[in-house]
């Protein structure tokens, strides 16, 4: 898999631990929504910790958690479940997180302009897919024409 950003690619410095697995001593992990909510982050100081919220999740679990997160990964297990776009807009203007926001699973080219508007900044591309024909996916629409998390004025507020 490829992270990216709309400037380019990143190195991903998160690790995914399964939830019967053991946590590292240091570094910086990614933890299913569960597994995060069930572990004590102030006994592993020296960790980093991100979480996955998979679709059926709740992202209001999050309330109270966001200041020990480093990033907030959505999973979109299939192309065609959109309720991660609304989790984003919700974590982004009703919940204030201000961190990395990642989409995470069948994530798309076709829908990265739309991942960005709803308040996605890193994407993990599929395996095989071009980094340099995505990044390009982030330019293809100039007129916008509704607000959204990403604040970008839509065309009737630029006249």
């Amino acid at each position: 898999m490829a992270l990216i950003s709309k400037s380019g690619a990143l190195q991903d410095r998160f690790e995914r631990v399964a939830d019967d697995a053991e946590l590292p001593e240091s570094g910086a992990v990614l933890l299913s929504l569960a597994r995060f909510l069930d572990t004590d982050t102030s006994a592993h100081p020296r960790v980093e910790f991100g979480v996955i919220i998979e679709p059926e999740e709740d992202p209001a679990s999050l309330q109270g958690h966001l200041s020990k997160l480093g990033v907030i990964a959505i999973n979109f297990p299939k192309f065609a479940d959109g309720r991660g776009y609304s989790y984003a807009r919700l974590l982004r203007e009703r919940y204030g997180w201000d961190g990395e926001l990642r989409a995470i699973g069948q994530v798309l080219r076709d829908q990265l302009f739309y991942y960005a508007r709803c308040g996605f900044d890193t994407f993990d591309l599929l395996d095989g897919k071009s980094v340099e024909s995505a990044l390009a996916a982030f330019a293809e629409f100039s007129v916008l024409y509704q607000t959204a998390a990403d604040k970008a004025p839509p065309i009737y507020r630029q006249r």
